[in-house]
């Protein structure tokens, strides 16, 4: 079975204190963790590894930041679910219809609304089981058609259908049920969402 333990608090310690050595073997140390939350996080592997490597900066730049000791893991599953988010927000702005030239220009207001809707779709993906949160992705984002998103997984057509009636249905329940999040504390220049809709259930 895999170790999973996290650095000791010594070692916790010293690199909050701006030990060289310390922070380096803290990052070292917690990478299997951090890698492992990504994975059960993320939509994709490349989505994985790449919020796993940007937590493990983070994590070298900003270690001096970690108010407690034994709070490491906590605070690097945050980091790595924040990261997370951030890419599945990315691929549903990316994957979204350009909008008419004639479509009138929404308000500040409007703006704000659709920003967060996207953002509850985001962080409705990502709470999905790993197994579904891939399928949609694969299906819905990046538009791949059925037998494409079967083979890739190794599974049979029902088999894929299944997963995206389960992973769309939970989205929705999610959209349905809970509350709008109150705004994230992000820097100004993080990127910004457009209002996305689960489509329907064409998955030939």
């Amino acid at each position: 079975m895999a170790d999973f333990a996290w650095p000791d608090e010594r070692l916790v310690t010293a690199a909050r204190g701006g030990d060289l050595d310390s922070i380096t073997a803290l990052v070292s140390g917690s990478h299997p963790n951090v890698q492992r939350f990504a994975h059960s996080l993320c939509a994709t592997p490349q989505d994985a590894e790449d919020a796993a490597q940007e937590a493990l900066i983070i994590l070298y730049r900003k270690i001096g930041m970690l108010r407690a000791s034994g709070a490491l893991a906590s605070w690097m599953f945050r980091v790595v679910r924040n990261e997370c988010v951030r890419r599945a927000r990315a691929r549903l702005r990316d994957h979204a219809a350009p909008l008419p030239q004639d479509t009138p220009v929404a308000s500040a207001e409007d703006e704000v609304i659709q920003r967060l809707e996207a953002g509850r779709v985001a962080a409705a993906i990502a709470a999905l089981p790993p197994d579904q949160r891939r399928v949609l992705i694969m299906r819905d984002i990046q538009g791949l058609s059925g037998r494409m998103v079967a083979d890739a997984l190794g599974v049979s057509t029902a088999a894929m259908k299944s997963r995206l009636h389960r992973a769309r249905a939970s989205v929705q329940r999610a959209l349905r049920e809970g509350p709008a999040p109150a705004p994230e504390s992000t820097p100004a220049s993080a990127p910004e969402s457009a209002p996305v809709s689960v489509p329907g259930d064409n998955d030939e």
